[in-house]
């Protein structure tokens, strides 16, 4: 597989098969939110459209980056979102760089969401669709955000290679600036445990798929087969 690793503003053209990373904290977000029950995800280009949407869906719960704010419903926290009951809800996202790259690769053939809590299931989907070319888009920091690029190598290296040890890039991800500014509370809308549920690997069983829908992008949750023994990660070492 040939695996290019972009930042947002690197994107040229439109890849046929993109996988957007954001560790901390969209897409860790977005798979609790799937965990909780959720039924799709709506990745909102800007703050105002998530609040229109919330206007004209009273329903949806609306999620934001930073401190809380009238209209919508709770932060871009895992901690926080892991006590929400969200079954068969719709969730409006609106993030500083996840949501951003998922629809910068919008025209993609297919669109996959990831970090750490559903890398396992994001490489196995890579495989079972044979992808020749992946672009994986680097979110944070300008496309130098370590924890998303870790997260992306190691997605690359799962869909090419059943013997992979997470640990290395689970440590990187937990050294970066990223995980510093959570765990010091530099960042607005952190729950206690965010660092550490963010580098929990392969939480979730299922991959992210993103695709338009009705002038949306919309985020859903896709199954994939289950591992066997032999093929599940090593984190020790």
């Amino acid at each position: 597989m040939d695996a290019r690793f972009l930042g947002i503003a690197e994107l040229a053209e439109a890849p046929s098969v993109a996988v957007v990373v954001d560790v901390m904290r969209a897409f860790t977000v977005a798979a609790w939110a799937f965990g909780q029950g959720a039924e799709k995800i709506v990745l909102a280009e800007s703050l105002d459209e998530a609040l229109a949407l919330k206007a004209r869906h009273p329903d949806w719960v609306t999620i934001k980056d930073g401190p809380p704010a009238p209209g919508f419903d709770t932060v871009n926290s895992p901690g926080l979102l892991r006590s929400m009951d969200l079954r068969g809800r719709t969730v409006v996202q609106k993030t500083t760089a996840g949501t951003v790259g998922a629809l910068a690769v919008r025209e993609a053939s297919l669109v996959l969401c990831a970090g750490f809590v559903v890398a396992e299931a994001t490489a196995r989907l890579l495989r079972t669709r044979a992808c020749d070319s992946v672009t994986f888009v680097v979110t944070g920091e300008d496309g130098q955000a370590d924890e998303d690029l870790a997260c992306a190598q190691y997605i690359a290296r799962r869909a090419t290679e059943a013997e992979t040890d997470a640990a290395a890039f689970l440590r990187r991800a937990g050294e970066s600036r990223a995980a510093a500014e959570l765990a010091e509370g530099v960042r607005q809308g952190v729950h206690p445990d965010d660092v550490a549920l963010c580098l929990e690997l392969d939480r979730f069983p299922f991959a992210m798929v993103a695709a338009s829908e009705d002038s949306l992008m919309v985020l859903r949750r896709c199954a994939v087969p289950s591992l066997t023994d032999e093929e599940r990660p090593r984190q020790g070492g």
